[in-house]
């Protein structure tokens, strides 16, 4: 027998060699910027002086931050399944089983047909059922996700079917019925049985409560009682398909998938660890009802694009080359409700394609906390081993009652099951800071892993993206807060992963260039990968205004848990939009119109912009020094460039009178900030 062919191949992106002579030039600009800006400080007591010492630490703020990213960016790799040879290989019976983990937080801020939706389409992968469990963990603890899960289960049994006969793209019902449409008559019928069962879990949401009625159609409504809260509950485990039992099957007789709720117990005295927490409880529930050899963990509005997707994945873990080296195959994050432009830079257009591809290229991809297929040894701790390893089999032959694997997964999840063990810490998801993915993934790799970043032609994944700009900040601070919590903790990539893991004059020139030169490539990368000029744009926009607002108020939350000054909290992305918003995102027009202090920082900065620009070419046009006025000429034209990136602010500012301008108190607040720093740059 010969050598069996690889399930994957890997190849490195042309025209990788070109963009390392580029990269060298800005770099060479960037060292004669420094050496321009060192040796002509004015002396003490000079005009300028401080300003100058500023803008040189900025450029070398900036320059070491660009030369440090440049590592993501040198070696970038693309890696290509075979799944043809796959199935060629394993017969189905001889796959392996997948879990599927959900989480949702919260009913209001991610409504349960929101959560359904993303259920129904992990359930109905082209994948044996038999061999699928899907989890669904409610950390609100709300029955009327409960609710919602019970109508999923029930609708599943004709959408199963419906999907497999007609191989339709994409399996969740709400995008399927938005984007297609036909005149069969089984369509308008698995449509009416559809927009019945949401009509009902919307009635249950509007209400608040499930009624009396609706309670007595499944004993799990037993669980909650008037006293149930959010932050104080007991644990709630109901399997409500159990696919090892043979009459669990949908119209055509096929098997079910299993599908469990599960709400960790949560009391006011105990820390539950956020999203961490939630995953570590579903890994040992899971290991108890299913331990199926592979995990697939999603949120709760990320539902699945492709039903292939997770056998393109496992092409990667069961190559018999490389493949047992691998803990997870990290997809992309993409959305469907991006506008045209993308108003809020939700795409990521250059990360996706270019410098998470790029992190790969040294054998590692960044778990991003959704999208994830894991290697369930590799996530509870295990240390690679040397030995390969045959691909793991599977069987469901547990002989114990629904009742009894309730009763046996509800200790798991105990508030005070992890003390004194290794969770959080050496098993499962890493706690304490709130990018617990980003900081797993790096434990992970430091045990020995390899991991794979696969940005597949059609979108595996897809999602919600934050219609309103202080949702989208929001979740910035969040992420941010959370990288620079990394940094401070033993976990900081340097420490923890070591050995693991003028103008008239021709020093403008460098300037120019470095700018240029970064913005030029910038544009092709982003128009090359798909984006339009205006969502290039849109995108340097809303990373301006989350480097000066998100990633500030995240760093100094940071520095607040450091110094004991508060908690570290985990800020949930509200879901849930209003037809007055939703008419603004759609139409690309900014929403400014909830009270923030961040909105006030965005501004209070394009005020100072605006006042700096006029003051400036005033400067120009009326000093009779023109060699030394001409030196403020590039200063100019960036402050003019920040103040057209910033023309939706001076509008909100301004001009608008709908419900997406400032707040009334934006506008004295931010004025008056503006002035001030005004005055003081003038003292200096």
């Amino acid at each position: 027998m010969g050598e069996l062919l690889p399930l994957f191949e890997s190849k490195e992106a042309r025209l990788g060699l070109l963009y390392k002579v580029f990269a060298s030039t800005i770099f060479a600009a960037i060292c004669c910027i420094w050496v321009y800006r060192l040796p002509n400080i004015p002396g003490a007591g000079e005009q300028g002086r401080w300003a100058w010492i500023s803008i040189s630490m900025s450029e070398l703020g900036f320059g070491l931050y660009w030369i440090i990213t440049q590592s993501v960016r040198w070696r970038i790799v693309y890696h290509s399944p075979f799944m043809q040879r796959l199935l060629q290989r394993y017969d189905e019976d001889k796959l392996p089983a997948m879990d599927i983990f959900v989480c949702t937080a919260d009913p209001l801020l991610e409504p349960p047909s929101l959560v359904i939706n993303t259920v129904l389409s992990t359930m109905s992968y082209n994948y044996p059922p038999e061999k699928l469990s899907v989890y669904l963990s409610d950390d609100g603890g709300s029955e009327l996700t409960f609710y919602a899960l019970l109508k999923a289960s029930d609708f599943s049994k004709h959408w199963l079917p419906f999907c497999r006969r007609f191989n339709i793209e994409p399996r969740s019902p709400e995008a399927y019925f938005a984007g297609h449409h036909s005149g069969d008559e089984e369509w308008f019928s698995i449509k009416k049985l559809y927009e019945e069962m949401k009509s009902q879990i919307e009635s249950v949401e509007k209400m608040g409560k499930v009624s009396e009625d609706m309670r007595k159609q499944h004993k799990g409504f037993s669980e909650w009682s008037p006293k149930t809260t959010k932050q104080d509950h007991q644990s709630i485990i109901q399997i409500i398909i159990d696919g090892r039992d043979k009459n669990a099957v949908d119209d055509d007789g096929f098997q079910l998938p299993t599908l469990v709720y599960t709400a960790r117990e949560k009391r006011p005295n105990y820390p539950h660890h956020f999203k961490a927490g939630a995953m570590n409880a579903l890994i040992r529930v899971s290991s108890e009802i299913s331990n199926a050899p592979f995990i697939l963990n999603l949120d709760c509005d990320m539902y699945p694009n492709n039903a292939d997707a997770m056998k393109e994945a496992l092409c990667f873990f069961m190559d018999e080359n490389k493949g047992h080296k691998i803990s997870h195959v990290q997809f992309p994050q993409n959305f469907d409700n991006v506008t045209k432009n993308d108003l809020y830079g939700n795409s990521f257009h250059e990360i996706n394609k270019v410098e998470l591809a790029g992190i790969c290229g040294y054998g590692s991809a960044v778990y991003c906390g959704t999208g994830c297929f894991h290697r369930r040894e590799s996530i509870t701790g295990m240390h690679l081993k040397d030995d390969k390893q045959k691909p793991s089999s599977y069987s469901r032959e547990d002989k114990r009652s629904v009742e009894e694997l309730i009763d046996a997964s509800k200790v798991l999840v105990d508030c005070t099951y992890e003390q004194g063990t290794l969770w959080g810490k050496e098993m499962g998801l890493v706690y304490g800071v709130s990018v617990e993915d980003v900081c797993t993934g790096l434990v992970i790799d430091c045990r020995g892993w390899k991991s794979i970043y696969y940005n597949p032609e059609r979108k595996a994944f897809l999602g919600v993206a934050p219609t309103k700009l202080d949702v989208v900040l929001v979740q910035h601070k969040r992420w941010s807060g959370g990288t620079f919590q990394i940094f401070f903790s033993k976990y900081c990539p340097f420490i923890y992963g070591f050995r693991k893991i003028k103008l008239t004059s021709l020093w403008s020139i460098p300037f120019a260039y470095a700018f240029l030169a970064n913005a030029t490539y910038s544009l092709w990368e982003s128009l090359t990968s798909g984006c339009t000029f205006k969502g290039w744009w849109n995108f340097r926009r809303m990373t301006l205004i989350r480097r000066t607002t998100a990633h500030l108020f995240g760093f100094i939350d940071v520095l607040k848990k450091q110094l004991g000054l508060s908690e570290t909290k985990f800020d949930i992305t509200d879901k849930a939009v209003s037809e007055d918003t939703l008419k603004r995102y759609e139409e690309e027009v900014f929403d400014f119109g909830s009270s923030s202090t961040m909105f006030t920082m965005i501004a209070t900065l394009a005020l100072l912009n605006l006042f700096g620009f006029i003051w400036g070419w005033k400067r120009v046009i009326m000093d009779s020094d023109f060699n030394s006025s001409s030196q403020l000429i590039l200063q100019i034209v960036v402050c003019g460039m920040i103040v057209m990136v910033n023309k939706p602010v001076y509008e909100a500012l301004f001009f608008r009178n709908d419900n997406g301008q400032f707040p009334s108190s934006v506008m004295p607040k931010s004025m008056l900030v503006a002035s001030l720093a005004c005055c003081l740059a003038t003292l200096f």
